[in-house]
């Protein structure tokens, strides 16, 4: 109770229909502590500040109890314990995303393209403000530190190549009690392979295509002027012009068109 945490703080049990402070002798804080990490879950001890002004009663336990039930109680009072157990922190959250599409997802893992950037992301719940993210990779022995903010923080990584083929790993790492603490993201493998035809050019592509469709359907529809007839190699560009004035002359016959309409709707 009171530490922030369920593995840090002033310890209570159940006792006879209501909640009571656990206290313990200097010489028996460790083996008690012991006991209360290991029943709740919480890994092992890392340290037992100084107790707090409740007295508790009594608890003596040789430290390989597996609960406070397994203990002596006495029936004299003593200081309330307080315990810090190692698991303190949530296990961090790590993720790929890319901004141009260029990642695919498989059994193993996510498959990059090279030369297209993407960002690892590492994220933690809520529990403690501030901290930091080293994010580390088993392909070398490059690793990167950011601060937290709102609990994440994005690695960014432009034109990707099998350098950065590998296993990553988020940790986290706080100082909260007087203590350095720290938990690790499961490993995100990442596989590069080679690249298709690069975005930028897919999309030229498309734009290219598209214009050359509506000059030519736009052409097929234009009757040439007898000059023209004579021409016998025309270029992209005069195909391009004739079919932006056969658009424009095309609008202007509608809008003609509307207004007799609209004349012959008011007599």
């Amino acid at each position: 109770m009171g530490g922030g945490s369920r593995c840090a703080g002033g310890v209570e049990w159940y006792d006879q229909g209501e909640w009571r402070t656990v206290g313990a002798d200097d010489r028996d804080q460790r083996d008690v502590a012991a006991v209360v990490c290991r029943q709740l879950g919480c890994g092992s001890t890392v340290s037992v500040p100084p107790g707090n002004t409740t007295r508790g009663k009594n608890i003596i336990c040789s430290g390989s109890e597996p609960s406070l039930r397994d203990c002596y109680r006495m029936y004299d009072l003593l200081p309330g314990l307080t315990v810090i157990c190692s698991d303190l922190l949530v296990q961090p959250d790590i993720f790929l995303t890319d901004p141009m599409g260029g990642v695919s997802r498989c059994h193993q893992g996510p498959e990059m393209f090279r030369g297209y950037n993407f960002t690892i992301t590492c994220s933690t719940q809520p529990q403690y403000p501030g901290g930091s993210f080293l994010l580390t990779f088993t392909g070398s022995n490059r690793t990167q530190t950011q601060p937290a903010v709102n609990h994440s923080a994005a690695f960014l990584f432009p034109a990707a190549d099998d350098s950065h083929q590998g296993n990553y790993r988020c940790v986290y790492e706080t100082y909260v009690f007087s203590h350095n603490f720290s938990s690790e993201s499961e490993l995100l493998p990442l596989t590069i392979t080679a690249s298709p035809l690069p975005a930028f050019i897919i999309r030229h592509v498309v734009v290219l295509l598209i214009l050359l469709t509506t000059i030519t359907t736009s052409y097929l529809y234009y009757k040439p002027t007898s000059r023209q007839k004579r021409v016998n190699r025309v270029s992209s560009m005069d195909l391009y012009v004739n079919a932006m004035e056969m658009v424009s002359l095309s609008s202007r016959a509608e809008d003609g068109l509307g207004e007799e309409r609209a004349a012959q709707g008011t007599e």
